[in-house]
């Protein structure tokens, strides 16, 4: 059963849950003797019944828990009470990946950084053995101050010992092949090894970053699909449409960074995250060096992202909390497009209609504007000071009596209006 406010776990005090996965849910607790907050992983029944799988997994938390490195997640205690297993760890306040990529709109700077933290991660974990084997945006929790902490170390090998899940929404998948082997990871980050069921090494969790960093400069997963198969075709079969294409405002050298991370053959690709992260950080002193320079810097807003589902295909997300990459719109247009024709057409025809009277209002504008006495008498003056409204965002009633824009304040944003007239 799963544990409810109030509930002791050991001398855990849970509050609240705060997150759920394929590997189980995610509470907030107390610890009630050294009194700070702490985040509770309660194993799901799976992962548990079996006394030697959950042994190799307790040795295996144990082996991550003794990386002791500051971009990645501390774990405190491997404990059960009343048979409930779970895992306490530190508790970062802040977003996932996922959840900060479409909230807070970055320059290139800030996205290489951020890479630079997960490599740092994982280069510390695989000089102590230790491989992720699920690099993903949900795995990797960006603190408010922008600080980065990679979860789940230790967790991935056990999933591995378990059988396909039933659960098709769950983040993390299992499958089975029918040659020995088991494919496990989430299928739009896994690697082709991984794909294949093969036995994985470091340079996995390398592909999987690859896949991480493409998706947060473009916006799109590099492998996408209708179904969990096709990514899986994708990640085997199909190469990656290059950053360059995809964004040609894209440094040269970040495109070589991804594309050598994304290359199928892993013996082509990086073969040390060490090699990685040091690529990252000659492209951040490039990027600073821009940027002083007075060069502009690539921005990317956090609009480009998509809301889909894990496996790719399209769905309306209830907030942009739940949002993730899948098809383009060109991709779904055209699927419309052949299943619809008819609805496709009238489609079509009403939007010539809108962009032709769009644009003989924007003619008559223009020509109002062109009129020599509409700026005679214009007088200037600031409506903020402060220097935090978000670039973009600002409106002017019809009227011209109102301004509306958009303050971001310590990582929050909230809507101003102001009268002007």
């Amino acid at each position: 059963m799963s544990p409810t406010e109030g509930t002791r776990l050991g001398r855990y005090q849970i509050r609240s849950q705060i997150g759920m996965g394929g590997m189980g849910e995610v509470y907030l607790a107390d610890d009630t003797t050294l009194k700070r907050p702490v985040a509770i992983k309660v194993l799901a029944g799976d992962y548990t019944q079996n006394e030697e799988r959950l042994q190799r997994f307790e040795r295996e938390a144990c082996a991550a828990s003794s990386l002791n490195h500051p971009h990645i997640v501390t774990i405190y205690e491997i404990g059960s009470e009343a048979g409930c297993h779970f895992i306490a760890t530190e508790y970062v306040e802040g977003d996932s990946l996922r959840q900060h990529l479409i909230l807070v709109e970055m320059d290139l700077r800030e996205l290489v950084d951020i890479a630079i933290q997960i490599a740092s991660a994982l280069t510390a974990a695989h000089q102590a053995g230790i491989v992720h084997r699920d690099i993903k945006p949900e795995n990797i929790m960006v603190r408010r101050d922008g600080y980065v902490k990679v979860l789940d170390f230790g967790l991935a090998k056990l999933a591995f010992e378990v059988e396909a899940s039933t659960d098709t929404e769950a983040s993390t998948q299992m499958f089975l092949k029918t040659e020995p082997g088991r494919i496990m990871g989430t299928t739009n980050y896994m690697s082709p090894e991984q794909a294949r069921g093969q036995a994985v090494d470091a340079r996995t969790d390398i592909f999987s970053l690859g896949v991480v960093l493409y998706e947060m400069v473009t916006g799109q997963r590099p492998f996408a699909g209708n179904t969990k198969s096709d990514v899986l075709a994708a990640v085997l079969m199909v190469e990656p449409q290059p950053l360059a294409d995809k964004c040609p405002e894209v440094p040269a050298e970040l495109n070589r960074i991804v594309s050598k991370a994304l290359k199928k053959d892993r013996e082509e690709r990086y073969q040390s995250i060490k090699e990685l992260l040091l690529d990252l950080k000659s492209l951040r002193h490039e990027l600073e060096f821009a940027a002083k320079a007075g060069r502009p810097i690539l921005r990317v807003p956090a609009f480009r992202r998509r809301r889909t589902t894990s496996n790719g295909s399209a769905h309306q997300a209830s907030t942009a909390r739940q949002a993730e990459g899948g098809p383009t719109i060109s991709e779904l247009f055209i699927n419309e497009v052949k299943s619809h024709p008819k609805r496709a057409t009238v489609t079509l025809s009403i939007i010539f209609i809108l962009v032709a009277i769009g644009g003989v209002g924007l003619y008559r504008l223009i020509r109002l504007a062109q009129r020599p006495e509409s700026f005679q008498s214009m007088r200037m003056a600031k409506a903020t000071t402060a220097g935090n409204v978000l670039e973009g965002q600002v409106a002017i009633s019809p009227d011209g009596k109102y301004v509306v824009y958009v303050m971001q304040e310590t990582g929050q944003q909230s809507l101003w209006v102001r009268q002007v007239g």
